[in-house]
């Protein structure tokens, strides 16, 4: 399929070809009939992915200074290497589309086949054509409502959002500040609630179009202190909607200067927020921040997981809002028509964007891009074969292409010389990014699909938790070798269900458990010999907050214990060469909202040889301080591992120690292995008793920290 991206390294627009989305549980797949540009968003979009580097860093300064924190904590070469992939990558475009749904995901019942919706949403409603809309943000379409219309559903809701922050009474008087599509949208809005309407813009051709659709009048905003007085018969404005789109607070400071006592102030645009507090503080006004689409929004459980707020509780949510703004639209009291000024097929997008960026010196207002939905879509896009990678006995297929996969596998199988044949990610803009960039073969839109393609001999796993093991027990079943980033399952059952399938299979079953593979590691276990000795391992690792709201906190994903703990556990195994038998877990008992108390965690564990272990899994750590360090003692021995950068042996009154020049957790030894259990029929390098009991044992933590005892492995 078509689908309008940036390049986020050179700023360049351009349409490319994408597979189609997946559709997942609680999305719905939609085929594309119009897309609204917002052309104040994506105006600034735009833009700024055409500054330089430096000209981005002076205006992100905070994103410098995480930056420099990651290079402190990771590395400078793992930081250049991350930030170069983040600027080689492609962002979509656009967040207000409509058009007729096509496939329905598990868990939906609210759309059907045939649909015709409006649809909202960065990174979901783009300018493509198909989308994966999660059912929230999906709304079915009035028949009145053509999809020319409905494609201005998202704009329409920001702005009767703004509407219903400032609380608009019958007969009040209401002042929109600047006269864009928002701004015209705002001003069809209050007229509809029995509002009077002020608008205030540069372009006098905005203030006679608002007039044809309402306003009462309007002026350039030199004017606007002394006409909005007497347009409010000396009194002021009851509230002020600031639709504005720009750095300076000029917006603001004229809001105060307009506004009545006691006047309401709502900004729905993105503008400077140095607010004067004389006109503020003297009329003792009411300033507001609209966010958006209304609530929802930013809201993980509401957006991606399609957990709406109750009715009775929450009346007006993001997609009630747009519900509201195209019956408005199908009533006749709110007409977008007369406000869009260009329409331009797909294939015109240059033009488009060299509109709205200024480029082409021509009026515009509403750029609606128009899609042929009869057009067949192909699902699979192959790439130039003079750049795939070579021949080669190890031929690796990918599903998954996120951050981890394009930072750290992705370049370390193409190092090792595999040969990539198909790539898959959720959205498809990934997998046509990352496929383009490491010379695949093809990308594809589907898990399926790759684990079908039939040259494929290693099927490469680096998707979401929660569907490692339904993916892992797909592709073993076709006899492929599989390699899956951890964790091998969430709970018992999917593990259960793809231990079955590798038992059976002609392919052998490997997770990404790196650290035994790193070369310090692997120095430790050295040093401890063959003794029969049990050892005590100390394991403490500084693994930082990650908001509530992040995907791996979603229940369904099993979270961090199961996604991270794994890791320390297994590298126990290795160490001692012996298994769990048993595990006991406390957390901390926090009262700050903001904290999840299962990401603090003190864990001991028994293995079946007499060796024990403690892990102290610490999420409110400082973040300068080094992540993992491992203290082991036996056998009248005692070994320290550093982040896996210096290890110190310590053996009687010997010390010696061991500096590496970069990090290693084992990355790359362990992609080789990999390979190597593929190019020379090697056994995998974890049992599949061994990659059990590891998955396991962290079901049971999670179980010991629910009863407050100690659980069996």
């Amino acid at each position: 399929m078509k689908q309008i991206l940036q390049n986020l390294k050179t700023g360049e627009v351009s349409v490319n070809e994408v597979p189609v989305p997946a559709v997942r549980r609680g999305f719905v797949l939609v085929r594309t009939a119009a897309s609204l540009i917002s052309a104040g968003t994506e105006r600034l979009t735009v833009e700024a992915g055409q500054k330089s580097l430096i000209s981005r860093a002076v205006e992100q300064p905070a994103l410098v200074k995480k930056v420099l924190e990651k290079a402190k904590t990771e590395g400078f070469l793992n930081t250049v290497d991350a930030v170069l992939s983040k600027l080689g990558s492609m962002n979509a475009l656009g967040y207000s589309a409509a058009g007729t749904v096509i496939e329905v995901g598990e868990g939906v019942t609210e759309l059907r086949v045939g649909d015709r919706v409006a649809c909202a949403g960065v990174g979901y409603a783009s300018h493509a054509e198909v989308l994966a809309v999660p059912k929230n943000l999906c709304v079915r379409l009035p028949a009145d409502v053509d999809f020319d219309s409905a494609a201005f559903g998202t704009l329409g809701a920001i702005a009767l959002q703004g509407v219903r922050l400032a609380e608009p009474t019958l007969g009040e008087s209401v002042v929109v500040i600047r006269l864009g599509l928002i701004g015209q949208l705002a001003v069809q809005l209050l007229k509809a609630n029995g509002c009077r309407v002020f608008g205030v813009e540069i372009d006098s051709s905005k203030i006679e179009l608002a007039k044809k659709h309402g306003a009462d009048t309007g002026c350039a905003p030199e004017e606007a202190k002394q006409k909005v007085l007497d347009w409010s018969r000396g009194r002021g404005a009851d509230a002020v909607l600031i639709t504005a789109s720009t750095q300076s607070s000029q917006p603001v400071e004229l809001a105060g200067e307009i506004s009545r006592p006691k006047g309401r102030v709502v900004v729905v645009g993105a503008v400077g927020l140095n607010i004067p507090r004389k006109p503020f503080y003297d009329r003792e006004l009411t300033f507001r921040i609209s966010m958006s689409y209304g609530p929802g929004r930013y809201d993980p459980e509401y957006e991606e997981r399609g957990h709406d707020y109750p009715f009775g509780y929450v009346r007006w949510t993001e997609a009630r809002n747009i519900e509201a703004f195209l019956d408005l639209i199908a009533d006749g009291r709110i007409d977008v028509k007369p406000l869009i000024t260009h329409r331009f097929d797909l294939s015109e997008t240059d033009h488009a964007y060299k509109l709205i960026t200024g480029e082409v010196k021509e009026p515009y207002l509403g750029v609606v891009l128009k899609y042929d939905t009869e057009r067949e879509i192909q699902r699979q896009v192959a790439f130039d074969a003079k750049k795939s990678s070579p021949a080669s006995v190890v031929r690796a297929g990918f599903i998954g292409a996120g951050g981890y996969a394009k930072g750290m596998l992705l370049p370390l199988f193409k190092s090792a010389g595999v040969q990539f044949r198909s790539i898959a990610s959720a959205s498809g803009v990934s997998a046509r990014e990352v496929g383009a960039k490491f010379g695949f073969q093809s990308c594809v839109s589907s898990g399926d699909e790759v684990i079908d393609e039939a040259e494929t001999n290693l099927v490469v796993i680096a998707t979401r938790h929660s569907s490692h093991a339904e993916l892992a027990t797909r592709a073993l079943q076709r006899g492929r070798h599989t390699f899956v980033e951890k964790p091998l399952a969430v709970n018992d059952e999917q593990l259960n269900q793809v231990l079955d399938a590798a038992a059976s299979s002609s392919g052998q079953l490997m997770v990404g458990f790196n650290r035994r593979f790193s070369p310090l590691a692997n120095g430790a276990k050295e040093f401890f010999g063959n003794s029969e000795a049990p050892l005590s391992i100390n394991y403490r690792i500084n693994a930082g907050r990650i908001p509530r709201g992040y995907w791996i906190n979603d229940e369904g994903e099993g979270g961090r214990i199961i996604g991270e703990v794994c890791h320390f556990i297994d590298l126990m195994h290795f160490l001692t060469g012996s298994l769990t038998t048993r595990v006991y877990a406390e957390s901390i008992s926090s009262r700050d909202a903001g904290a999840m108390n299962e990401d603090s965690v003190f864990i001991t564990l028994r293995l079946a040889n007499g060796s024990n272990g403690s892990i102290a899994y610490l999420a409110e750590g400082a973040s300068a301080m080094p992540k993992e360090r491992i203290e082991i003692f036996g056998g009248g021995k005692s070994f320290v591992i550093e982040d896996f950068e210096m290890a110190i042996a310590y053996d009687g009154a010997r010390e010696k120690k061991t500096k590496l020049r970069d990090k290693d957790k084992g990355q790359k030894n362990e992609v080789n292995v990999a390979c190597a259990v593929v190019r020379d029929g090697n056994p995998a390098p974890i049992s599949l008793e061994d990659l059990a009991t590891t998955t396991r044992a962290t079901f049971r933590i999670l179980e010991s920290l629910r009863t407050g005892m100690p659980a069996e492995v």
